[in-house]
């Protein structure tokens, strides 16, 4: 890329920032807080044991994890290893372990680790205390603490406790402002989970500031449908699981907290729960939509259960053919087998799109409770080719015209000109339910081309209308399949016993059979095959029809 067009881009990108994120930066890069390590205050009475989410346990032996679905084996002094990911890394210094199934069967380890990372990560040094790190830290210590009888050693005790006081007294004055959005929402609830936890003045000042920043982000990440601004799927489920832990907490530490903000964190609970349902496929996992893998965040039906544990209402499960997500931009329709979720909506917040793929107009679809068109997913997040494959057009159900990105996805997590949805509608009628979208996003391309697309469900069918209103040199409809489903000719095998037909009009329309990959959860890549129709350019439109019997 040229000079000539990186300072548009960069234009583009920064100037849907807000102003925090600018001067914030620097800021935060400058300023390091007073390392505060005097005694910690007194712990709090706690009127119960932590019963956590599920959670896969990734401690495997005393010095050995399995993060991103990669093993490695550490020495006392790895934490911080050139050798290792960096965010293999980060997710060792997390501690999820200490609470996840059948951790009381590994609490010598967790004892040894906690003591290995107290003595080999003083105050300020290395990625344990980057303000993430310590926000999830924190609260798995916390947690950890609360679950019974983990810490009976005094000595071990005293050295947990001071070390959590100085990690929250650091993270108040490393608030990661500057990145808002999921980033600033960790940080607030570590420190309602360390001033819970803690007695006195000290701990009240760190609740305060939970409070009030939780306050202010819970009405703007959590939209009126039940969504997180982010619109990813993995992410929301992971907001989704830090409210039932406030509700936990709150029941822990009965008085920390004023009723009405329990009762928000409930009821926002169940709305996300009722949003994450409408975004989860017939075999359980979420929809791959923006930065979305599984093995990440808890299931739709891991997170329903620790919901009834806790007393949070769960929404019921719907039936309803037509479901609208339509703050968030997302639709699901139902036929007998067939449930159909397509993207109609912004990308995400104009000053946050840092999770956001290419992906407007495109959709996923299940068969009989099996996935059969799905997008690429997310294995990685590291600068580089495959990373931001992933973000882009080709790596989606949906058509990219020009070799273009719908929006201008670059590095790990930037964007400049972004796609906007136009003209969503949605029904039933004669032939179907039906949903039909614009987006604006290669209006930016010499032709300034406008896609638009329709689907139409029906009992044992699904027809995509695809039109292009403007000129263009190439224009091409990706269908991706599932890694165990074949494109063999007319058909998309299933298996021995069932296959789906497609069918395309004009019959000038130029197909062709690639190979690509599916990326399940982060470190995990899987061949598969994509249908590619190409658009006749005198035309500019496209309809794809697929035929089951299912």
């Amino acid at each position: 890329m040229t000079s000539s067009s990186r300072v548009p881009r960069l234009w583009h990108t920064v100037r849907h920032l807000r102003a925090v994120q600018i001067y914030g930066r620097a800021w935060h890069r400058l300023h390091r807080p007073r390392i505060d390590d005097s005694p910690a205050p007194p712990p709090a009475v706690v009127r119960d044991r932590w019963r956590g989410c599920a959670r896969a346990a990734s401690m495997l032996s005393a010095q050995r994890f399995r993060f991103l679905n990669d093993e490695h084996e550490i020495a006392g002094d790895d934490w911080n290893s050139s050798a290792l990911p960096k965010l293999w890394l980060y997710n060792l210094h997390y501690f999820d372990d200490l609470n996840a199934d059948d951790a009381a069967a590994r609490l010598a380890w967790h004892r040894d680790l906690i003591r290995q990372w107290i003595a080999a990560n003083p105050p300020a040094a290395g990625n344990g205390w980057e303000p993430y790190c310590l926000s999830l830290r924190i609260v798995n210590w916390v947690k950890w603490c609360c679950a019974g009888d983990t810490v009976t050693d005094p000595a071990l005790r005293r050295s947990v406790l001071n070390s959590l006081a100085t990690q929250a007294r650091y993270l108040r004055g490393r608030l990661e402002r500057h990145l808002l959005g999921n980033h600033l929402w960790a940080n607030y609830k570590a420190l309602l989970f360390a001033g819970a936890f803690f007695d006195g003045a000290e701990a009240e000042r760190w609740r305060s500031v939970g409070l009030r920043g939780l306050r202010a982000e819970i009405d703007e990440q959590i939209l009126a449908d039940g969504g997180h601004f982010e619109r990813s799927p993995m992410y929301h489920a992971i907001l989704l699981e830090d409210l039932l832990d406030l509700v936990q907490l709150a029941t822990l530490f009965p008085g920390a907290f004023p009723e009405r903000d329990i009762e928000l964190w409930r009821q926002r609970a169940s709305r996300m729960l009722g949003w994450l349902a409408v975004m989860t496929h017939p075999d359980g996992g979420i929809a791959f939509f923006n930065d979305a893998a599984h093995g990440i965040a808890p299931t739709l039906a891991q997170l329903q259960a620790y919901a009834r544990l806790l007393g949070v209402a769960v929404p019921a499960a719907c039936d309803d053919a037509l479901q609208v997500l339509p703050v968030s931009g997302y639709v699901r329709l139902q036929c007998g087998p067939a449930v159909l979720i397509a993207d109609v909506g912004e990308i995400g917040p104009a000053y946050l799109p840092g999770h956001a793929h290419a992906d407007t107009l495109s959709f996923e679809l299940s068969l009989g409770g099996r996935r059969v068109l799905a997008n690429a997913g997310t294995s990685r997040y590291d600068i580089g080719a495959e990373r931001l494959w992933q973000r882009g057009t080709a790596s989606h159900n949906t058509v990219e015209i020009d070799d273009a990105d719908s929006s201008e996805v670059w590095s790990s997590f930037r964007v400049a000109r972004r796609a906007h949805p136009l003209a969503v509608e949605h029904g039933r009628n004669d032939e179907g339910l039906w949903l039909s979208a614009a987006h604006d996003g290669y209006r930016r391309l010499k032709g300034r081309p406008l896609h638009r697309r329709r689907w139409v469900l029906q009992a044992g069918s699904l027809r995509v209308e695809d039109r292009i209103e403007g000129e263009f040199e190439r224009a091409v409809a990706r269908f991706r399949l599932m890694p165990d489903v074949r494109l063999d000719g007319p058909q998309l095998r299933l298996d021995e016993s069932g296959a789906v037909r497609w069918q395309v009009e004009p019959a000038n329309a130029t197909t062709a059979a690639a190979r690509s990959t599916y990326h399940a959860g982060f470190g995990l890549s899987e061949a598969c095959d994509v249908l590619e129709i190409a658009l006749p350019p005198e035309a500019g439109a496209l309809t794809t029809t697929f035929h089951w019997d299912c």
